[in-house]
């Protein structure tokens, strides 16, 4: 898939899915993929960080796969030679890892997403060429344990006049909290927890696609 066909679905998504096999109720991380393909997701990332580098290389084949057979955009975690071993269509880097600018040599056409916990590093990430951001936590969360500070809505709010790429919001965002996030102005909304450990994964999805849909057609009117 060519970058600008990438960046066109990026625009579209409303809820972006991040898998952990040992956050999803003893289900494996292929059955949660395919209840949020069910539901209707248009991405998903795939984040597992107990795995080898062989046992995730053999996951991502199998996520590749199958997003690809549902028109679904993957995104990887950390692993920027993974991504391009499996063809994804790009890769979340965290504040740790490799720069955005080696990364772009590296790999021009796949989309490339930071991790950002304030606005400084929210726009050093766009100055740096990110295709996106991620902004969290915004709430606590079960992913992200050394976190003791979080951006709640109003970090949303104070964020986003300054971008101008899409961004993402992650963190502890439920069933519950989803209609603050909204308000915020967050129209593209990750999950882990939330549709994970959902006994229904498709029916999850699809209630945050729904509620998302809603709230955009709210601020167009």
């Amino acid at each position: 898939m060519y970058k600008s066909a990438r960046i066109s679905l990026l625009n579209e998504i409303d809820i972006y899915p991040v898998t952990c096999e040992a956050l999803s109720a003893g289900r494996t991380s292929v059955e949660i993929l395919d209840g949020l393909l069910a539901g209707g997701a248009r991405i998903v990332q795939l984040r597992e960080k107990d795995l080898s580098v062989a046992e995730l290389y053999e996951l991502a084949l199998v996520f590749r796969g199958k997003t690809r057979e549902a028109g679904a955009l993957l995104i990887v975690n950390d692993h920027l030679d993974l991504a391009l071993a499996v063809e994804a269509d790009g890769v979340h880097l965290g504040q740790d890892d490799l720069p955005l600018a080696a990364a772009r040599r590296i790999a021009p056409d796949l989309l490339l997403g930071r991790s950002t916990h304030n606005l400084a590093q929210a726009l050093a990430a766009q100055e740096q060429g990110a295709d996106y951001v991620n902004l969290g936590p915004i709430y606590p969360t079960k992913t992200k344990t050394g976190h003791s500070a979080f951006l709640g809505p109003d970090g949303i709010r104070q964020i986003m006049p300054s971008l101008h790429i899409p961004f993402t919001v992650m963190g502890g965002i439920n069933e519950n909290n989803l209609d603050a996030v909204l308000a915020a102005g967050a129209r593209r909304i990750a999950v882990v927890t939330a549709v994970t450990q959902a006994p229904d994964v498709a029916g999850a999805v699809r209630q945050f696609r729904r509620r998302i849909l809603a709230a955009n057609e709210a601020y167009r009117e």
